[in-house]
């Protein structure tokens, strides 16, 4: 629950952003150095599309904030709630390494709290918007995408740890009472915090879970939208925008009134447009127009609140707090009450009672019974009546069936329901400045001199000493020593030390697996987290190589991908730390006859959606090479998560014929025939292995061992189960229920055969010899969604 602010916050945010100081640009700031708001400065990022600087948000009042240049529009605030004085305020990077925000040079407003020992620390705002402090080894300290405030941008991550918080109003940007985040049952929801109350409203709280398409068994809560306007949620929640594919400028945004909003820069008409929304209804959004009023959507001109008869609004220069009685509550007896019809009205919650059958007068008495009862809500045809404590979520609409009889003092008797509308906007009236007294010091001249001079001897001390201790160091460093501690900044993942990953694993006892790329083992961190630990073949690449491979992890981010939660890097040695997959690769699980159809099904679809995801949504371009049941892992509910594509090579959009893939890559029975052929390799290399686990999953044959024993031959046995199963479908042997012939028997007829066929012929169209034949990964999550809503 929350208290209501200080007026004076609210009114120095009443005016709206309206645009930033003319000011020069800067690239980035060092240790030491500072934005004067008296002279201002921007970080300008390399491609110019985004500004970071001081933004003014009213008389006398400013904030520190990232905006798109173009249309000044605003998409990250440092200190949202509580601005700092047009005079001698100042965003400064100290030696240690911390980014403060000082008010009038006196007050800390905000900071980064952040300390760093090395000899440089800079301050950068990136072309995807991010501001980002980090040091000379490009280890990031602190960035902006870690902390959102309204708006989500293309590839920043809204994880478990963070939320949006709606601005006050449209001209209050302020932290309002909406929120966007993950839920305690991973579900991506959107929250009403109010001043009284809190409530759920998106998700539907009434519908079921798998009735509003979303899922709770994936506990990574991670979301995350792409540049092409594709948002997917850990919790099976994903949209495309209206406007699909290269557009200019993307922002995610949970607006003042409570929806979530997509939006996309037209470049034509230089303007923001819809393109996008989470909720259709707006009157349906919890809060709407704060208790004791009612909200109606008008078609051209948005929405409307207005206060219920009897009441007046609570806070002239705030809607959001709604409206309050203008009737004594004390003598809100049931001697002296009446019921004035409100047709068409609903208020969604807080009933204190719920009948059916019953007349108008019952229910109109039962609630005279009850001294907290304001209202009831009555449906003719049912007679269904319902009691309500507090009168919140009120709308009107004309398909709304029910009407509302709200409870009013006899001496209201006359008024015939007025109404009096008020929009959402916060007034501009009233704009209280910054109350705060800075006073100077009046040190005595010569007092002021003597602490200067003292200060400037004890800093020259410091500084001999300092340089001489750094000569010491350097002589005995080693020449890897740089090497050691460089961290490309794109990475921002923890790099453990091999002593740590050691002893996690108790000494690398416990083997959970091995391939091409190395062993992996399970352990267990400091901090009790299980994880599995990759310990790569020793490479003789340099750390910056191994690195940057590393980094196209870090930027991959999908929920049926693994997490990778770190690495370390120490001499040649290459380790990886991902999170544990309690139960193990689909190659286990096929081996031990553990899944149903539904559980295949379900790996065969999430499977499909993170290959989707590597070649065509991601911002790089990455082809897995190494698509099998052993590199598909399986989480404690059998959601599927692909593993190892961070080893596979990085290529360019179109590059075919790249010198990379000079050699196989691959496991044999489960490459293309393009790698044999020495034909280019593209995305649909990774499409015909898919079609190969699929066949796996449902006949429970391996393509290695083959189906006939009379085979001979390595290309023989690559193609046999592959050969038998169109056989069976088409070929000379072909029978009328070749999907029973085909299907595992440990099945035993527990599938739908329709689906099955479906699921086999979507298989075997990935398994054609010539590419082009074969579908996209993104048709195949296409083809597999319309089976799945098929099997609902």
């Amino acid at each position: 629950m929350k208290s209501m602010a200080s007026p004076v916050l609210y009114l120095t945010l009443s005016l709206a952003f309206s645009f930033p100081l003319s000011s020069s640009t800067l690239d980035a700031m060092s240790k030491g150095t500072s934005l004067s708001i008296e002279k201002p400065e921007v970080l300008i990022s390399p491609n110019s599309v985004f500004s970071a600087g001081f933004y003014s948000v009213g008389k006398n009042a400013f904030c520190f904030a990232i905006w798109f240049s173009n249309s000044s529009t605003v998409v990250w605030v440092a200190n949202r709630d509580q601005p700092v004085n047009g005079k001698r305020s100042k965003l400064s990077l100290l030696k240690n390494g911390n980014l403060v925000l000082t008010d009038a040079g006196k007050f800390t407003i905000w900071a980064t709290n952040t300390i760093s020992l090395s000899s440089v620390v800079q301050l950068s705002l990136y072309n995807t918007g991010n501001l980002v402090l980090y040091n000379k080894e490009s280890v990031i300290l602190w960035q902006s995408f870690d902390f959102p405030t309204n708006t989500l941008l293309p590839q920043q991550l809204l994880t478990r740890n963070t939320k949006l918080v709606s601005s006050r109003c449209k001209t209050n940007h302020s932290s309002g009472f909406y929120e966007l985040f993950f839920d305690n049952n991973n579900v991506l929801s959107l929250l009403f915090n109010g001043p009284e109350v809190s409530s759920i409203y998106w998700p539907e709280p009434w519908l079921l879970i798998w009735v509003a398409k979303r899922s709770t068994y994936n506990n990574s809560r991670i979301a995350v939208l792409n540049s092409l306007g594709n948002f997917s949620s850990s919790d099976d929640f994903t949209f495309l925008s209206n406007d699909y594919g290269a557009v200019l400028h993307r922002r995610l945004t949970l607006d003042y009134d409570g929806n979530i909003r997509l939006y996309s820069w037209e470049k034509e008409r230089q303007t923001w447009v819809v393109s996008w929304q989470a909720i259709q209804k707006p009157c349906r959004i919890n809060g709407v127009c704060g208790a004791n009023s009612l909200c109606k959507y008008v078609v051209g001109f948005g929405r409307k609140c207005s206060c219920l008869p009897g009441y007046k609004m609570k806070n002239s220069l705030d809607w959001s707090y709604g409206c309050e009685p203008e009737f004594d509550l004390s003598h809100h007896n049931k001697n002296e009450s009446i019921f004035l019809l409100l047709s068409n009205v609903e208020f969604y919650g807080y009933d204190v009672g719920y009948y059916s059958n019953y007349s108008l007068d019952n229910c109109t008495n039962s609630c005279l019974q009850l001294h907290n009862c304001k209202a009831v809500q009555y449906a003719f045809e049912t007679g269904d009546c319902f009691r309500k404590s507090l009168l919140l979520n009120g709308y009107h609409s004309p398909d709304f069936v029910k009407n509302t009889y709200l409870r009013l003092p006899k001496s209201f008797k006359s008024i015939k329901n007025p109404v009096k509308e008020f929009s959402l906007d916060c007034s501009k009236e009233g704009t209280i400045q910054l109350d705060r007294t800075y006073v100077k010091n009046h040190e005595k001249g010569m007092v002021k001199f003597l602490l200067w001079l003292a200060c400037g001897v004890g800093g020259l001390e410091l500084t001999c000493i300092f340089v001489v201790c750094c000569l010491l160091i350097k002589t005995r460093k080693s020449p890897d020593a740089d090497n050691q501690g460089y961290c490309l900044a794109a990475t921002g993942f923890r790099k453990f030390t091999y002593v740590e990953l050691k002893k996690a694993t108790k000494g690398f006892t416990e083997e959970i697996g091995r391939g091409a790329w190395g062993v992996v083992y399970k352990g267990v961190l400091s901090d009790n987290r299980v994880v599995a630990i990759k310990r790569l073949n020793e490479a003789n690449q340099g750390e910056d190589v191994f690195l940057a491979e590393v980094s196209i992890i870090g930027r991959l981010n999908h929920m049926n991908l693994i997490d990778m939660w770190g690495y370390c890097a120490e001499g040649k040695r290459r380790l990886l730390v991902y999170e544990y997959m309690e139960h193990g690769s689909l190659a286990e699980n096929l081996s031990s006859n553990a899944l149903d159809w539904k559980q295949m099904f379900e790996i065969a679809l999430g499977t499909a959606k993170g290959l989707a995801y590597l070649h065509e949504e991601c911002l790089e371009w990455v082809l897995h090479c190494d698509v099998k049941p052993q590199n598909i892992l399986l989480d404690s509910n059998y959601q599927p998560k692909v593993a190892d594509f961070g080893l596979s090579k990085l290529q360019n959009r179109g590059a075919l014929n790249n010198p990379s893939f000079s050699r196989m890559r691959g496991t044999r029975g489960y490459m293309a025939p393009e790698w044999i052929f020495n034909l280019p390799i593209t995305s649909k290399v990774d499409v015909y292995s898919y079609g190969i686990v699929v066949l796996e999953m449902v006949t429970g044959k391996s393509t290695i061992m083959g189906v006939h024993t009379t085979d001979v031959g390595n290309e023989a046995k690559n193609r046999r189960l592959v050969t038998w199963v169109k056989e069976k479908k088409n070929g000379e042997v072909a029978t009328t229920s070749w999907i029973d012939d085909i299907m595992d028997p440990k099945m035993e007829g527990i599938y739908d055969k329709g689906k099955m066929e479906i699921l086999v012929e979507i298989a075997l169209q990935c398994l054609e010899e010539d590419k082009d034949a074969r579908p996209t990964m993104k048709q195949v999550v296409e083809k597999l969604h319309q089976l799945e809503n098929d099997l609902l």
